[in-house]
């Protein structure tokens, strides 16, 4: 079962971990802000966090949702407010050269917090276990949390390495705003699905 489950497990987790989301708008804009290096500790947060929650969900969550949908608006709610949270930190973030000062990249633990608030990681997960793991067995999920964790951090890398690019055409103070501004934005716009 699981090599006829393998590629195609991997096909959609890639496409659901390069595909723009939350996650990797965030991780282009702290590229472009603090750089590759000061991004890791975020860049390790989403993987992981996605790892442990897919898995965790698969074991369990889901069925708590199933039985109390309630938590599930609860949940949205949090998600949009925690997001347009992050959407005015993002278009609010320091110029490259005032970010030790002013600003930071989110750490580790915030990272891999904010999986579990999240749209887009909650609908990849619920999606994957549903889909790849329908028996419900140990070794199913655990097979569906290491090939997320083997395809997501490069993914995500590739959002961060590509803000870190953009920020040499961000030297300019207003060009670095009108990019934060719109990466704020888009973050918005992403929410779309999510409040409909």
């Amino acid at each position: 079962m699981w090599n006829e489950t393998l590629l195609p497990l991997m096909t959609f987790a890639f496409v659901t971990s390069i595909t723009p989301g939350p996650n990797n708008l965030m991780l282009m804009a702290s590229g472009a802000n603090f750089g590759f290096q000061r991004t890791i500790p975020h860049m390790l947060g989403v993987a992981l966090g996605f790892v442990f929650m897919a898995f965790f969900m698969g074991i369990g969550l889901a069925q708590v949702f199933e039985a109390w949908p309630q938590l599930r608006n609860i949940l949205t709610l949090v998600s949009v407010i925690y997001l347009l949270w992050l959407a005015w930190k993002i278009a609010n973030a320091a110029a490259p050269n005032e970010g030790a000062v002013k600003g930071r990249p989110l750490t580790f633990l915030q990272a891999a917090a904010f999986q579990w608030v999240n749209p887009k990681a909650w609908s990849m997960a619920l999606s994957a276990v549903t889909i790849y793991a329908p028996d419900d067995t140990i070794g199913s999920m655990l097979l569906v949390a290491a090939v997320f964790g083997a395809v997501n951090l490069p993914s995500v890398s590739t959002w961060c390495l590509l803000g870190r690019e953009m920020r040499r055409m961000l030297t300019n103070t207003m060009r670095l705003r009108i990019f934060n501004w719109t990466m704020a934005g888009i973050l918005i716009l992403s929410l779309y699905p999510v409040v409909l």
